[in-house]
């Protein structure tokens, strides 16, 4: 195989392919002259060999090539590589050609001879045409990375989005369940937004928040002279909400004796103001959270088995941090970004050791902490890359103690496979050389490690 990289760091990585070794270097030294990074292959195979190995923004290929054509490479690159351009260099010019080239994907056609402008002119359009499409693309990413407040676009997140819009549809009573800091209200705001009772209120409750004497008065609401100091009455925070959706948080802290009286409401939809004889219609869609495992407080009879069976209709269990992959990259750019315009100033860039370390920390405290530890370095640091010193110190001293514990041996492989592809840049082939295996082995291990 004869493939050249050039060193120079410059705009778009390009791959020319022909069989004639005179036009390769021709081509070659025009296109660097220009600051773009060229790889050249004399022929398709060693071209698609190349394409798996190195991310290509735009291939220039010759038509007529021995064994495999350049509109089957054309075809080839269309069907498998959606990031990257294709342009068609001929000695055969006709209208037929040009027609099949356009029709098999190639963005521009130019025949030879031609000028170093004509090349330069094709090669810019054709890249013009790459970045409108990779910003169209990012747009979507974005849409789908942020749905109704929450942020992610790992496996995960996705099937939590579409059994949001499930949950969204009905007004069956959900139950969301994950550890500190996950974001359950969120979820439960994003069924609210995105049901039929959007104009309506949102209600959230932190049931472990309040005093057990006072939850009765506040989640009911309560009649003058209802007890010392009850001088008026006062709506409580289901007649509040009555149309739209209430969130009680925490929903584990509340009492045996509350927990009869939610079910009440449940069973019946309505409630019975502090002081009151009678009772009151709701209409509410009511949504728990809790942090804690309902089943085993069940069993061990400190909540109702009643009301867990009402509570748990439609479960929707929101994921630890360290579970969502690379979301974690995606969520610190976006509180880096947030943080940075609420104090006016440029949004810091993360280095790579930065993400490396936020890839590899347990977070505890999930994007709650995450988010914590952007603020903090956002707002003590005013340099235009963050590093690995901006890291609190207990962060960094626990990324630097290596890889955890609990993980299995495929994991903690995947793991440093994952982190080497980062480092560079996605380079398969410089990646499987630094893990000392061959690039096929290495794709085999990607295959293997990424999600179905």
């Amino acid at each position: 195989m004869s493939r050249k990289l050039d060193n120079h760091r410059g705009k778009e990585t390009i791959l020319v392919v022909d069989d004639q070794t005179a036009t390769l270097e021709v081509l070659q030294r025009n296109l660097v002259s220009q600051g773009y990074q060229v790889l050249t292959a004399a022929g398709a195979t060693e071209a698609i060999e190349i394409l798996e190995a190195v991310d290509v923004d735009l291939v220039i290929t010759d038509y007529k090539m021995p064994k495999i054509s350049g509109l089957d490479l054309i075809r080839h690159v269309r069907e498998n590589y959606r990031q990257t351009e294709v342009m068609m260099i001929t000695g055969y010019a006709s209208i037929n050609g040009a027609v099949k080239a356009v029709k098999a994907g190639a963005e521009e056609y130019i025949a030879k001879p031609f000028t170093d402008k004509e090349l330069f002119d094709a090669v810019e359009n054709a890249i013009t045409k790459l970045n409108i499409r990779k910003k169209q693309q990012n747009r979507e990413n974005d849409r789908e990375a942020h749905y109704h407040g929450l942020i992610g676009n790992s496996a995960v997140m996705k099937e939590i989005y579409k059994t949001i819009a499930k949950a969204a549809r009905t007004t069956a009573t959900v139950l969301i369940t994950g550890e500190s800091g996950t974001g359950k209200e969120l979820v439960a705001r994003a069924i609210h937004y995105n049901s039929s009772r959007v104009k309506a209120p949102f209600v959230p409750i932190n049931c472990g928040g309040i005093p057990e004497s006072l939850l009765e008065s506040e989640l009911f609401g309560y009649v003058k002279g209802a007890f010392t100091g009850a001088t008026e009455s006062r709506a409580g925070f289901f007649q509040t909400a009555d149309g739209g959706s209430i969130f009680l948080d925490e929903i584990s802290e509340t009492s045996l004796t509350m927990q009869v009286k939610l079910l009440r409401v449940l069973q019946d939809k309505e409630v019975c103001m502090v002081g009151a004889t009678q009772t009151r219609k709701v209409n509410v869609r009511i949504m728990a959270a809790t942090n804690k495992e309902l089943h085993s407080l069940v069993k061990k009879q400190i909540f109702r088995e009643d009301l867990y069976f009402r509570l748990n209709v439609i479960t929707i269990i929101v994921p630890p941090l360290r579970e969502r992959d690379r979301d974690v990259i995606t969520l610190a750019q976006h509180f880096a970004e947030k943080f940075a315009k609420e104090l006016d100033k440029r949004a810091p860039r993360l280095s790579s050791n930065i993400l490396d370390a936020l890839c590899r920390y347990d977070w505890p405290g999930n994007v709650r902490e995450l988010e914590n530890v952007i603020q903090r370095m956002v707002v003590m640091s005013d340099a235009d890359v963050l590093e690995m010193p901006d890291l609190p110190g207990p962060m960094r001293f626990s990324v630097a103690t290596g890889p955890r514990l609990d993980q299995t041996l495929a994991e903690v492989e995947s793991e440093h496979i994952r982190n080497v592809m980062t480092r560079t840049g996605g380079n398969k082939s410089h990646a499987a050389k630094i893990l000392g295996i061959d690039r096929k082995t290495l794709l085999d291990k990607i295959k293997k490690a990424a999600p179905e």
